[in-house]
């Protein structure tokens, strides 16, 4: 068994072609711990990531504040308390608003690849 609090795990900068500025994660259970990968992740006003998909399902828990969630063709403002299931291999974003911070636990199985989609 393992117990984590949240605010004791530091954040890890994320940066690259996959955000259109720096969120930053907390890993709360890796995959070399098991079968899933859980994290926290901190979107700053502003800041989503681009065009993507996964191999495997996703699911993401809003925590804090209000963000988006999109695919090619609907887009949809969550807030805390939202849950989001994205099935693997559908193109979508996620991320803040231009007025809020944003924070989702997501869960994926471990082995799960991310990739971005050409724009």
């Amino acid at each position: 068994m393992k117990i984590v609090r949240i605010e004791d795990v530091p954040p890890v900068d994320l940066t690259g072609p996959l955000f259109t500025g720096t969120a930053a994660r907390r890993d709360l259970v890796s995959p070399s711990e098991g079968e899933f990968n859980v994290g926290v992740v901190h979107f700053p006003a502003g800041v989503r990531n681009r065009l993507h998909t996964h191999t495997g399902d996703q699911i993401l828990i809003v925590t804090a504040g209000r963000g988006w969630v999109a695919t090619e063709s609907e887009s949809h403002q969550v807030t805390v308390g939202d849950v989001i299931h994205i099935p693997a291999g559908l193109p979508h974003w996620h991320g803040a608003g231009d007025d809020s911070d944003f924070a989702h636990i997501v869960i994926t199985r471990s082995g799960t690849r991310t990739e971005l989609v050409d724009a």
